[in-house]
Formats: C-alpha cells, sequence, structure tokens
C-alpha cells in the first residue's frame, strides 16, 4: 500500500536532493563536463556579498511573512468569535482567504501595479492629504523590501485567521465562561486562554510562514526581480540567477542546500519548542 506514494516521494523528492547534494561539489554549467572542486562552492556561499546579502533579506521577510500575518491573524480571529454573527463570520473568512488562493506571480503582479507611482498606493495617499509621502515604493532603496513585504503579509494573513479561528473554535467554551465568572476582562482571557489553547495552531503558522519567508520567489520575481539593485534579492532568485543565468549549476545547488540547512535550523527548534510545552 505504501510501495506507490514511497516510490513516487524517492523519485520526485529523495533522488533530485541526492543529485543537488552531488552537483553541489562539482564546477558545472549544466552541460559541458563537470570538475570536482571539493567545498569551494559552499565556501563562495559564506563569502560572496551578493548571496550573504539575499539572506539577510530573507531574514527581514521573516517579519513580513509570519510576525504581522501571525500576530494580526490572532487579534481578527479573537474579533470574529467575539462577535459571534454567523454570516458575518462566514463572509469574513471568505474575503480574508482570498488572496491565499491567488497564484502569488499574479499577486506579485497586482501588487507592482498599486505601488508605481501613479497606482492605487498613492492615490490613496493622495486623497487622505498624505501626497508628500507619496513615491515608487518598489523602485526606491529602503522601501522595496518592507513593501514586498507587506505583499506577502497580505497573502498570509487570511490563512493564519482562518486556521487560528478553528483552533478557537475547538477551546472549551467553559474555560471563557470561569474566567468571566472570576472578573477577567478580554485582554486577561485572551493571554491565559485563548493564546496558550492556540499553542500547536500558533506552531504550524510559523512554521508554514518561515519556510515562505526564506523560499520566497514568486513576489518578489514579479514585481521587482530583485531591484533596486540588490534591494530585493532573496535566496530563491538568487539561486535562480546563479543557476539559469550564469549557468553555475554546482554554486547554485550548494546555495540551494545552505538555503534547507538555515530552513531546518530555523522550523526544528520551534518545532520542539511547541512539543515540549505541551
Amino acid at each position: 500500500m505504501l510501495a506507490p506514494a514511497a516510490a513516487a516521494y524517492g523519485f520526485f523528492v529523495i533522488y533530485p536532493f541526492l543529485l543537488g547534494v552531488q552537483y553541489s561539489f562539482y564546477d558545472w554549467n549544466g552541460v559541458g563536463t563537470s570538475t570536482f572542486i571539493g567545498i569551494d562552492n559552499y565556501l563562495r556561499v559564506f563569502t560572496d556579498a551578493e548571496m550573504l546579502g539575499s539572506i539577510r533579506n530573507a531574514f527581514v521577510l521573516i517579519i513580513f511573512f509570519t510576525v504581522i500575518p501571525v500576530s494580526t491573524g490572532l487579534v481578527l480571529a479573537t474579533l470574529i468569535r467575539n462577535i459571534r454573527a454567523g454570516v458575518f463570520s462566514t463572509v469574513s473568512q471568505t474575503i480574508l482567504f482570498l488572496p491565499q488562493i491567488i497564484p502569488l506571480a499574479a499577486a506579485g503582479i497586482a501588487w507592482s501595479w498599486m505601488y508605481a507611482q501613479t497606482g492605487t498606493v498613492n492615490q490613496i495617499l493622495s486623497a487622505i492629504g498624505l501626497g508628500d509621502f507619496t513615491r515608487p515604493w518598489l523602485a526606491e532603496y529602503g522601501f522595496a523590501l518592507p513593501a514586498v513585504g507587506l505583499i506577502g503579509s497580505w497573502v498570509l494573513t487570511g490563512l493564519c485567521t482562518v486556521l487560528l479561528l478553528t483552533g478557537i473554535g475547538k477551546i472549551d467554551p467553559a474555560l471563557y465562561e470561569a474566567i468571566r465568572l472570576d472578573g477577567a476582562g478580554w485582554f486577561r482571557e485572551f493571554i491565559t486562554i485563548t493564546i496558550p489553547g492556540l499553542r500547536q495552531q500558533i506552531a504550524i503558522l510559523v512554521t508554514l510562514t518561515v519556510i515562505a519567508a526564506l523560499s520566497s520567489f514568486d513576489i518578489i520575481y514579479t514585481s521587482t526581480r530583485g531591484g533596486p539593485g540588490r534591494e530585493t534579492l532573496v535566496p530563491g532568485l538568487s539561486i535562480f540567477r546563479i543557476g539559469f543565468t550564469q549557468s553555475d549549476v554546482g554554486l547554485a545547488s550548494a546555495f540551494g542546500i545552505v538555503l534547507m540547512v538555515l530552513v531546518l535550523l530555523v522550523v526544528v527548534p520551534l518545532q520542539r519548542l511547541s512539543r515540549e510545552s505541551k
């Protein structure tokens, strides 16, 4: 019964991974003869300013892909639960979840239009009297990376809200009734009952969103292509450029392995903490 799934996983996941590890020790352009160079590719990854900068940008994106969506999702899920209006709850969840079903490439293109000098964002700022703050958001140093990060926040907030709202529904209502009888307010209720009850959901969301931040590609590629300069360059886009533009398959493979290790170094401790706190 397990053989077909195991065979597919081995062929499409394990085998390409092992090939990637093998390629990372070679100097190869993908066509000609390869040359074994040991760990030179890995040394280049950790000494190249461009690749190190892309890793730094990816960790900055964790703020927008993880911290903002999870925090906002907690607040929105609590508010929707407290309102307890069936139709409102259904409609609000549907609206919030819509960005999740939109292809990330399409989201990047749409937001690049809205961020343009004559786009929706600047038009809204001008309409509310903040015309001095208008700018080409994706083309300006210092603003491009946060602007791209907010696209990720918009995409992921709905997923976080819906999952957390589902988790709140599994918390025993008697716990809320008991703490209200003790005279606790909404904030104490939120800290004492809601957050501990959502520990597993929060751990899952943090894992998913951290992976999304560190492996981001679609939104960056369609909105900025890593610009201006290297302001929004991330590992996924850097690997794409090295492998398909510079035809350095060995270095691209080594960077991919490093990225996988970085993801594991961040995610595995989070998973252990969530299990230990049960």
